[in-house]
């Protein structure tokens, strides 16, 4: 009896999580750019914390 006989279901499987992880792959590397992109913008990161943040308010004399 051989343990190393392959079917042809494993090789359907086989093509299944090939194509699933090259697909999560390309998942985490779009959201891996849109990161760097953000983060190298060269503009100060704030969170939304419901204060107001004087920098935003428009001047006055413009």
């Amino acid at each position: 009896m051989d343990l190393k006989a392959t079917h042809d279901l494993h090789s359907r499987r086989l093509s299944r999580n090939v194509g699933v992880a090259l697909t999560l792959v390309f998942f985490v590397a779009v959201v891996f750019g849109l990161t760097v992109v953000k983060v190298t913008n060269g503009e100060s990161v704030q969170g939304f914390d419901h204060t107001v943040r004087p920098e935003l308010v428009p001047a006055e004399g413009n």
